[in-house]
């Protein structure tokens, strides 16, 4: 088949190498204008249109996909198929009717569960145990297509949303695969999504991320696995934003106690966002015990061990972050 490929973010990519190592023939893509990045915030391509230039494939970045010119050559282009992953922007009916077979997103959740820009971002923010990806057939609504095909994944304790997109974007290229190429033979149907467990997962804005160090323990380590890499946790010290990676859950007699090198002595922490700072551990009160930090990031500089960065700024006593 001939195939328009839509998708922006790296996340898309093993989707993208899967089909350009299938039988069939990927005509273009379709990814968001370049965009101002990094610190320097210099003007770059996505990753799939880097991808896709290294390969010759024609590359398609109108400002919206109902853009005239856009809509006329997707007519020349008359692809039997647009696979998208991650685009990143609304497809319009007009584009929609124009491959004979359709639009077939991957969408990273169990649909309809999560349905929006952050399905995997939600599932561990709400303390989901699995997740997984679908296949189904694009229409005006949002996630709202019939279902192609599923693949689940176990959330593990320890997984950032990265680690979850990454494990996905793998799984989630070869279910897209086989929907393409059951498409092709007609050996696929899709399915209504059911009714029930219809959730939503809108994009999770920098406010989002801000730790809330009055919530219980585990909210607040869902809270910065789930903004983790972006767009990264974090909240306040000294007036300034101070990055957050993963934390530690503190269980037993420490998170009634607290270190013993520290000296603390209270049977609880009191004051969420409370800073206890020892020669190896650096804790933060929450509203249900302590977490111990991993990594921080202080404005403009590098990520560092917590126990460097509080020796630095010599954290007094009485601290407390947020």
């Amino acid at each position: 088949m001939r195939l328009l490929f839509a998708g922006t973010p790296e996340v898309a990519l093993p989707a993208l190498d899967a089909l350009l190592d299938s039988p069939h023939e990927v005509i273009a893509v379709l990814t968001r204008p370049d965009a101002l990045t990094g610190r320097g915030r210099r003007l770059a391509a996505s990753p799939v249109a880097m991808r896709a230039r290294e390969l010759g494939i024609e590359v398609l970045t109108p400002a919206r996909p109902r853009d005239p010119e856009f809509l006329a050559r997707l007519g020349d282009l008359a692809p039997d198929c647009a696979p998208i992953v991650a685009y990143g922007g609304l497809i319009p009916k007009a584009a929609l009717d124009i491959p004979r077979l359709g639009w077939v997103n991957l969408h990273f959740s169990l649909l309809p569960a999560w349905r929006g820009a952050a399905p995997v971002q939600h599932a561990i923010l709400h303390g989901d145990d699995v997740t997984g990806a679908c296949t189904f057939a694009l229409e005006e609504g949002l996630d709202t297509g019939p279902v192609y095909g599923v693949v689940t994944e176990p959330i593990g304790p320890r997984d950032t949303s990265g680690d979850l997109l990454s494990r996905l974007s793998t799984s989630g290229a070869q279910l897209l695969r086989a929907t393409i190429d059951g498409l092709d033979s007609g050996a696929i149907h899709a399915e209504p999504q059911p009714a029930d467990g219809i959730s939503l997962a809108p994009k999770i804005s920098v406010e989002d991320a801000r730790v809330r160090w009055d919530d219980p323990a585990i909210a607040v380590d869902r809270r910065v696995r789930a903004g983790t890499p972006a767009p990264g946790a974090w909240t306040i010290f000294r007036g300034e934003r101070l990055g957050i990676g993963a934390v530690t859950l503190i269980a037993g007699p420490t998170a009634e106690a607290g270190p013993a090198e520290t000296g603390l002595a209270e049977s609880a922490p009191t004051e969420p966002g409370r800073l206890v700072a020892g020669k190896k551990q650096v804790l933060v009160a929450t509203a249900s015990g302590w977490v111990e930090l991993g990594t921080v990031t202080p404005a403009g500089k590098r990520p560092m061990p917590a126990a460097d960065w509080a020796r630095g700024v010599r954290v007094a006593p009485a601290e407390r972050l947020g």
